[in-house]
């Protein structure tokens, strides 16, 4: 756009330099389209892809199997898929419970999608399983379809996981995972905090050894246990209560003190073993107890009940999109600590085939967990060998360890769902909002509110609604900013942040930071009336001239522009010249100018008032107010010359030393 010689412009006597303009010529072929450069970008990068390449895009596996260091990773993979492995058993069977399942169907969830994950997933140190927000979405929808006690409804949550891993598997093949990028992480936030609240009471009925409503909204909740608490129980609020504190307390330990890190995961093993301890001993009537587990590993079935697939097609959804906020974003901050890099779509399709496997094997929907991949990364996991650790540790536990499994109070499994759910209340994210951006505090509390109130299913789309509301309010009404110049330079910026720029009579610069498209170019419209009526309130320079003459648009942050933005701007240029306005264009990029071209904006403008810099055509406007203000400016400025800055310095390099020296108006006029 730019030249190496100035073109020289007379007015009245005074030759002003300006870069000159390089129109784009209207028969040259149109560009190409970007899904076309998409596709050829992307068969260029295939064919450019070698064997080990290909390998590692359908295994990656294969990228940490080929550099694997055993004595410096095998030491630590082993503890660190141990550790993750006895945490994962007694969670997997509470999450279970909360799903509404058996808790033979947690364990088979924790076993086949492990190995699976650690085969197609990208992620070395994420941790996937049964998680307990993914548990509680199952709860929610199953439990209005039919009753838990149905065998339907074990066959209702195994599809869900195939559903799930399908749309997981689609979205990373067709790379969609960004429009989960529309919802605001202050509507996840709110999202998640009431759920772990609902989570949290939902497992009451453990403690207080009656039964409650089973909702995810939590009027019905609370005020079933107010009308139940004739029957409350004093031993298993006991013995949960004191699970509860002890597991506080070792993840607190665990977390505060590197020497007792294995405090965390060590844990829900410890509250299972103490509740099987005493239930041995005690056999007390009043704790219930899991049950009989059947023993072994899951056979191959084919999932069933495809009739309720519609039904089930919103919380597959839902599942999904969880997946991606929580499990991708976990394991991409993993990924940055240890060093190496991840691709989102790549780990969502890891996630897919982990669930549609998993779904052959009785297992219901898994993502990645927070917690378990928290304690696997401190633990010193390097590869994805820790994953086929835990898988191992889980096939053991069903093997052998079922029968033992049986005598666990329900009361413990409670107290872990509780003790791991109460790092999901984000309340600090709420107080940080408060201080930092009421609008997202807003977004923050209204999906809160309408979680614990309204459900789940309403809480999502209440917050969706309204972080997509403040998306497109943002998007049809940009920022707008008028420019003045920097004193001794020829930088224009916002007169707001830099009140001591210079503007001019007569003269409106404005720069426009967004696209120009159909659902603004109103608000643009409206905001350039007002600059034209409101300016002679502010601090102009140069004469007096009584109104505006010359609007300069600064189109460098414009990236788009639409052909409904194009109308309107035919239209307001009518407007102005009708007015004697003169709109001209400073900076617009390649594609903008290709298309005002093309639509013949650029000559209804005038050729002539297209300019490479603002200040190029600051310095022609100026010459025009000048003259008809009946000024004939000298030939050189009077202003006393100041000692030049590096910009200064840097434009008479450019300009071969024979740069205009700034300001344009005569000493008595500056």
């Amino acid at each position: 756009m730019e030249t190496d010689t100035d073109a020289a412009v007379a007015f009245g006597g005074r030759t002003v330099k300006v870069i000159p303009f390089q129109h784009a010529s209207t028969s040259s072929p149109p560009p190409q389209q970007p899904s076309a450069t998409l596709v050829a970008r992307w068969g260029a990068k295939l064919r450019a892809m070698t064997a080990v390449e290909w390998m590692e895009l359908f295994l990656p596996c294969s990228s940490w199997i080929r550099t694997y260091r055993w004595r410096e990773y095998l030491k630590v993979d082993l503890m660190s898929g141990l550790t993750v492995g006895v945490m994962l058993v007694p969670q997997a069977m509470s999450y279970a419970k909360l799903a509404g399942l058996h808790p033979i169907y947690g364990l088979y969830s924790g076993f086949v999608p492990i190995f699976i994950y650690a085969i197609f997933g990208s992620s070395r140190q994420l941790a996937v399983g049964p998680v307990a927000l993914v548990s509680l979405l199952v709860s929610n929808v199953l439990s209005h379809i039919v009753e838990p006690s149905n065998e339907l409804y074990t066959e209702l949550a195994i599809l869900l996981a195939l559903m799930v891993g399908i749309l997981e598997c689609l979205m990373a093949l067709l790379r969609l995972g960004w429009l989960i990028r529309f919802i605001s992480h202050s509507v996840i936030s709110g999202f998640t905090t009431a759920s772990a609240i609902s989570i949290a009471l939902s497992q009451a009925k453990y403690f207080l050894g009656y039964n409650i409503a089973r909702s995810s909204e939590i009027i019905p909740i609370i005020r079933s246990i107010i009308a139940g608490f004739g029957e409350f129980s004093w031993p298993p609020f006991v013995m949960g209560s004191i699970f509860l504190a002890g597991l506080l307390l070792m993840k607190h330990l665990g977390k505060s003190k590197k020497c007792l890190r294995w405090l965390r995961a060590a844990g829900p093993l410890t509250a299972v073993v103490l509740g099987i301890i005493f239930v041995k001993l005690f056999h007390p009537y009043s704790i219930s107890v899991v049950g009989e587990i059947p023993q072994g590993l899951p056979k191959f079935s084919i999932p069933r009940g495809f009739q309720h697939v519609k039904s089930l097609l919103s919380t597959a959804v839902l599942i999904t999109g969880v997946a991606i906020l929580e499990s991708v974003g976990i394991a991409k901050a993993l990924a940055a600590k240890n060093g190496y890099e991840l691709d989102s779509n790549q780990e969502l399709f890891g996630l897919g085939v982990a669930n549609i496997c998993g779904s052959f094997f009785s297992a219901y929907p898994i993502t990645g967990s927070f917690s378990r991949s928290a304690v696997n990364h401190e633990s010193g996991a390097k590869t994805g060998l820790s994953g086929i650790v835990m898988g191992i540790i889980m096939g053991c536990a069903l093997l052998f360890m079922t029968p033992l499994f049986s005598e666990i109070p329900q009361c413990a499994l409670a107290a872990i769902v509780i003790s791991a759910v109460m790092g999901l209340v984000d309340y600090e994210e709420a107080l940080f909002l408060w201080r930092i951006d009421k609008k997202d505090f807003l977004l923050w509390t209204i999906t809160f509110i309408t979680t614990l109130i309204f459900g789940i299913e309403i809480g999502v789309i209440v917050g969706v609604g309204f972080s997509l509301a403040f998306v497109i309010h943002e998007s049809a009404n940009p920022h707008i900013a008028l420019l003045g110049r920097l004193p001794g330079t020829t930088v224009y910026r916002n007169i707001l942040q830099y009140p001591e720029g210079y503007t001019y009579n007569g003269i409106v610069v404005v720069r426009i930071d967004a696209p120009i498209y159909f659902a603004n170019i109103s608000y643009i419209k409206d905001r350039l009336r007002e600059y034209e009526r409101n300016l002679s309130g502010t601090a102009n320079r140069g004469p007096d001239v009584g109104r505006i003459y010359f609007v300069i648009l600064e189109m460098s942050p414009v990236t788009y522009i639409d052909a409904s933005a194009v109308q309107a701007l035919k239209d307001l240029h009518q407007e102005y010249n009708s007015r004697g306005i003169q709109i001209a264009v400073a900076n617009p990029n390649p594609e903008v100018h290709r298309l005002l071209s093309r639509s013949g904006l650029i000559d209804l403008i005038g050729k002539e008032w297209c300019f490479v810099r603002v200040h190029d055509a600051v310095q022609v406007c100026l010459q025009h107010v000048q003259n008809l203000d009946g000024i004939t400016p000298t030939a050189v400025d009077r202003t006393p010359r100041r000692q030049q800055n590096f910009l200064q310095s840097l434009r008479q390099h450019e300009g071969g030393g024979n740069s205009v020296v700034e300001p344009l108006l005569p000493q008595e006029r500056v």
